[in-house]
């Protein structure tokens, strides 16, 4: 099952968290936090302006993104665990 997001929302899959620190202590699962970053798997239309066409977005499919600890909706589809969000509550697009 492939999951297509409406009007301004996206897919986002969260990439790996660090298993170290700079100081290279590794920490256990219980102690790291959520990945802030993640790899777009699918994008929506865009929103509607009121002319009735649609509102490009600005990040595309593959694009590696920052956003906040607390952004999105949690889902699971086929065992793997993804988030729907608006493109509003991504910050940035890494290069």
């Amino acid at each position: 099952m492939k999951i297509v997001p409406l009007n301004s929302n996206v897919v986002v899959k969260r990439l790996p968290a660090e298993e170290a620190t700079a100081g290279s202590i590794v920490l256990p699962d219980d102690a790291r936090e959520k990945p802030r970053q993640g790899r777009v798997l699918s994008v929506g239309d865009g929103r509607r302006l009121s002319d009735g066409s649609r509102a490009a977005l600005q990040v595309g499919e593959g694009d590696r993104v920052l956003f906040d600890n607390y952004a999105g909706a949690e889902v699971v589809v086929n065992d793997e665990e993804a988030l729907i969000m608006s493109e509003e509550e991504i910050l940035a697009i890494l290069l």
